[in-house]
């Protein structure tokens, strides 16, 4: 038989573990979720099919080349010139980044039915979009914007999805994403299946038709800040107030504060998103305004109507000066110690 004291301590041992695995449960329902553990939420296919007419191509063609960018994403361009030289057909796919045994890949969205998809159905492809969620069930890096694709309006999903169908076919034998074990469960958590309809947005004034183009053409994804990991989200009280950094480049303030684009008037607005410029200033690579340049006049002016509405906030972002640390967004960029 044990020893009393043994057993005090085998009994103490115990209640530690219970208590650390309470703490770790608390810990994972309230930083990162179940789901990387888990899995990640997906539904089944259906068999929708998507009737293709004139008028969906033709609204398709639009919202893929000029709002949510598709083919910018999903082709290899020569970025030297501010017209850049299609180096592959359009939706072929391309290496993103690569490092090590690790690699981010852009997939073929022709429709080869080998190295595209061309075997995907409708749903598939609707399911991909909206929900980051491959055909296969594989859950997609978020570089692919599907948390503001799932606001496309039903109607505009089908457009786009007929569009893409058109798209030539490409061979193109590009190898799968590769991940680092920790982020590829991370990612689990952040597909949403979308059950129910999604209706047309009403678009009755400017700054609402104006909020629905800049919810699915991601302006947030990019200029609203976010916190650290591991848990990753919208700062509250910052959107749309930049200072997210990709590389040596920080987005920029689109708030009409005067820290932000408070100065602009809706011609400048539409001259900055035709040229990529800011007079004689450049906008830095990571802006896809080559994407944006392709929307009507009308759009824009209601996309700027829009920025319009926001809450002004003071937050000084320059790419042309040195970064330091922000206490506001957390992150490094120029002035960031202004703040």
């Amino acid at each position: 038989m044990a020893p009393r004291w043994v057993k005090r301590l085998m009994r103490i041992a115990g209640y530690g573990i219970l208590v650390v695995t309470v703490l770790a449960a608390l810990a994972i329902t309230f930083t990162i979720g179940w789901r990387p553990v888990i899995g990640a939420k997906v539904r089944s296919l259906t068999t929708k099919k998507f009737d293709s007419t004139a008028g969906r191509r033709q609204r398709g063609e639009y919202l893929v080349k000029g709002v949510v960018g598709c083919l910018y994403c999903h082709s290899n361009f020569d970025e030297k010139s501010d017209n850049p030289v299609l180096l592959s057909k359009e939706g072929a796919g391309r290496m993103f980044a690569e490092r090590g045994k690790y690699r981010l890949v852009i997939p073929n969205i022709t429709s080869d039915p080998e190295t595209g998809i061309g075997r995907w159905s409708d749903d598939a492809i609707a399911r991909a979009i909206r929900e980051g969620v491959s055909a296969d069930g594989r859950v997609l890096f978020p570089i692919m914007p599907y948390e503001a694709f799932r606001y496309l309006a039903d109607e505009d999903l089908a457009a786009v999805v007929i569009y893409i169908r058109s798209l030539e076919p490409a061979r193109s034998a590009l190898p799968k994403t590769k991940l680092p074990f920790t982020l590829s469960r991370l990612i689990y958590s952040l597909p949403q299946p979308v059950t129910g309809s999604v209706p047309q947005p009403d678009t009755f004034t400017p700054a609402r038709q104006g909020e629905y183009l800049t919810r699915i053409s991601f302006c947030a994804v990019c200029h609203t800040p976010e916190s650290p990991p591991p848990i990753v989200k919208p700062i509250r009280g910052m959107e749309m107030a930049g200072g997210n950094t990709f590389g040596d480049v920080a987005s920029a303030n689109l708030t009409p504060d005067a820290s932000g684009i408070g100065y602009y008037d809706e011609a400048l607005f539409i001259e900055v998103m035709r040229t990529g410029h800011v007079k004689a200033r450049k906008l830095k690579g990571p802006m896809p305004w080559r994407v944006y340049r392709n929307m009507t006049d009308e759009d824009l002016k209601a996309v700027f109507a829009y920025l319009r509405t926001l809450k002004p906030v003071l937050h000084r972002v320059d790419n042309a000066e040195p970064p330091t640390q922000c206490r506001l967004c957390g992150k490094k960029h120029g002035l960031g110690d202004r703040n």
